[in-house]
């Protein structure tokens, strides 16, 4: 097995992570939108739901007990499970360029999606569909658009909820990557999270006063529930989830890739806080994707995607940044 401790992490562009491709689509009025990473060479890919609401298709695929196929494409979406729709629309595109299982009646793509909700900020009513899902599939199959912000399934993201929208900021995807030898980590996250968001220890989004002028804590608001307590922003209709996919090169199978999972959530933790609620929907994904893979150590490869992940979502508050007037127009 190759060594790569002789090396130091090196920051590298996301669109470096060979073998996953980007696609977005989004409705910018009603804040909601798609993002397909789509995998020319099918790719192994395990899952780890950690939050106790997911809206998700297809995760049952990726357990290490499952007749596991090869997938071809990762869909993040928001809409809640009414956005799950969009999956049809990446299968129609996937179809059409051969992508998947051949039954020997038809092909039969392998897509998983998982979903935020953002129902609650722009139209609730507008939600990804079949088309949508199309158009972001086809640009990730003609591309690769690995962009951060207020695009694709970050479009309608936001944080710092425990009291409603009316207290949170906007957030939206992230993007980070790494390379450590021959090596590749990258992450993207999606992050429409409950509680604040950390980078390095100091607190850079979330919760605010009532006001909106200062940052409250998220973690106190739900310490102070107490025992019996109900959950200060239900009323509002607020739901949660930060989704999180890790892409790297590193020759692993499915059990490696849970583990791999596992050892991410510590990055998600150190980053948000609280986190994986059960008002949230908080997933990882980890995929080893390309054709070319390298031996790499399990323990390194996630310890370096914990890294990465707080990255990226710190990449995701920071090219999220509105307007106070633009933010409370869309609540």
């Amino acid at each position: 097995m190759a060594s790569i401790s002789s090396a130091a992490p090196k920051a590298i562009p996301f669109s470096d992570i060979q073998g996953v491709q980007v696609g977005n689509a989004w409705n910018d009025n009603a804040k909601t939108g798609v993002t397909v990473f789509y995998f020319p060479h099918p790719a192994t890919a395990a899952v780890k739901i950690l939050g106790g609401g997911p809206a998700s298709r297809e995760t049952p695929l990726l357990e290490p007990e499952r007749n596991s196929l090869p997938l071809n494409a990762l869909v993040f979406g928001g809409g809640s499970a009414y956005g799950l729709a969009a999956a049809d629309g990446v299968m129609r595109r996937m179809e059409e360029i051969g992508a998947g299982f051949d039954t020997g009646f038809g092909i039969v793509p392998i897509v998983c999606q998982s979903d935020i909700f953002d129902l609650s900020y722009g139209d609730g009513a507008v939600r990804p569909d079949r088309d949508m899902g199309y158009l972001a599939a086809s640009r990730a199959v003609d591309g690769n658009d690995p962009r951060s912000g207020n695009v694709g399934a970050g479009t309608g993201a936001t944080l710092g909820k425990p009291y409603g929208m009316a207290r949170a900021q906007k957030s939206g995807i992230g993007y980070a990557a790494c390379r450590v030898g021959d090596l590749r980590v990258g992450v993207a996250a999606v992050v429409n999270a409950m509680g604040d968001v950390y980078e390095d220890g100091k607190k850079i989004a979330g919760l605010l006063t009532e006001d909106r002028k200062c940052f409250a804590s998220a973690e106190d608001a739900v310490i102070s529930m107490g025992p019996a307590g109900g959950f200060p922003g239900a009323a509002s209709g607020t739901t949660n989830t930060t989704l999180a996919a890790i892409f790297t090169n590193a020759d692993l199978d499915l059990p490696s890739l849970k583990k791999v999972t596992a050892m991410a959530s510590c990055g998600m933790s150190r980053a948000i806080r609280p986190v994986f609620t059960m008002w949230d929907g908080d997933t990882i994904y980890a995929v080893s994707v390309g054709s070319s893979k390298v031996p790499a150590e399990i323990n390194a490869v996630g310890a370096l995607a914990a890294r990465v992940m707080e990255s990226a979502i710190a990449d995701a508050v920071r090219s999220s940044a509105i307007s106070e007037s633009e933010y409370i127009s869309n609540i």
